[in-house]
């Protein structure tokens, strides 16, 4: 089951400092040894709610790997340059199960609040 990792930018100035550049210089060969890939990154169109800023969106093949290429001592070394040139959000969401469908999500919060009552 996918892993997937989900960053919003806000880069003051809308331009990558120096820090910025030397962690967008680096990020790439942390990520290679835990399979991680980016799949979008850049502008967004708002269409609901604010979002100021650029989002990225990569994949890791597993929880596992998107939790060890974070905590890496390479990633962990750069991170900083990240932290003081942006303000970000970073999140790790999994990818549902096989035949997982919205409406049997919902039949499973209806099931589980009848048996909690």
């Amino acid at each position: 089951m996918s892993t997937y990792v989900i960053t919003h930018l806000r880069i003051p100035g809308g331009v990558p400092n120096g820090q910025g550049l030397a962690y967008l210089d680096q990020v790439e060969s942390t990520t290679r040894p835990y399979g991680g890939k980016w799949l979008a990154i850049g502008d967004v169109d708002v269409i609901e709610g604010a979002w100021p800023g650029t989002a990225v969106l990569m994949e890791f093949p597993n929880r596992t790997a998107a939790d060890t290429w974070y905590h890496s001592p390479e990633y962990q070394a750069i991170l900083p340059l990240r932290l003081t040139s942006a303000i970000s959000d970073l999140v790790l969401i999994d990818s549902p199960p096989s035949g997982f469908t919205v409406a049997g999500f919902a039949a499973q919060v209806r099931n589980a609040l009848a048996a909690a009552s």
